[in-house]
């Protein structure tokens, strides 16, 4: 389902094929529309090897998003994200309020972690890589994002809801997130690779009134 692509007035062949088919799919024009993120029932998380034996597991709890698809001409579909870097929880108070602290994040100062999707391409079935500006701090940077559409339900309160998957990997030294210490065995405390990981489940808001 062909649902995000790049914002701009001149599709290349292949979205112009996939606008067609869109076009004359009726399950496929009924998820155009607005959607809210729906947080309760949403995750975005992360993964950090720590001290080059184990992984750390966390997770972002503060968040919301938009997401605005357009089957019929998916050009003009965009994704928005806004994360509250407060609701950082790894299970350990100590080691949230370091990640918290000018060390990592600095949350006083920078308070917010964004993205903006820019464009999008099918990697084939119902599998995307979304493309689109990552702002951590004041450094902001694109990140590509797989990601799998799960499919669109109706929930038993009658909200329509859609739900993607995915993951992406980045370097947090690209963010300007350095602060490390050296093993005496050697390596580092901290990895600079993190795996991203978004379960997003997101309401089709209701049709304005005219």
């Amino acid at each position: 389902m062909a649902l995000f692509n790049r914002r701009n007035t001149t599709p290349a062949p292949a979205a112009s094929a996939a606008t067609a088919t869109l076009a004359v799919d009726p399950a496929l024009a009924a998820l155009t529309g607005e959607y809210t993120i729906d947080p309760a029932h949403s995750s975005i998380g992360f993964t950090v090897r720590h001290a080059m034996v184990t992984n750390v597991r966390g997770s972002f709890a503060d968040h919301e998003g938009t997401l605005s698809l357009n089957s019929s001409d998916p050009s003009r579909s965009t994704a928005s994200i806004d994360v509250r870097i407060a609701g950082i929880d790894t299970g350990i108070g100590d080691r949230d309020s370091h990640l918290r602290s000018a060390d990592f994040f600095d949350a006083e100062r920078f308070p917010l972690m964004t993205f903006r999707s820019t464009s999008a391409q099918q990697l084939g079935g119902d599998t995307y890589r979304i493309v689109g500006d990552l702002t951590i701090k004041d450094v902001t940077r694109p990140l590509a994002v797989d990601l799998e559409f799960n499919g669109s339900a109706t929930d038993v309160y009658g909200n329509e809801r859609v739900g993607f998957e995915g993951s992406a990997e980045i370097l947090r030294s690209d963010w300007n997130l350095t602060w490390n210490a050296a093993l005496e065995t050697g390596g580092v405390m901290v990895s600079d690779k993190v795996k991203l990981t978004f379960d997003i489940s997101a309401i089709k808001n209701a049709a304005p009134q005219s």
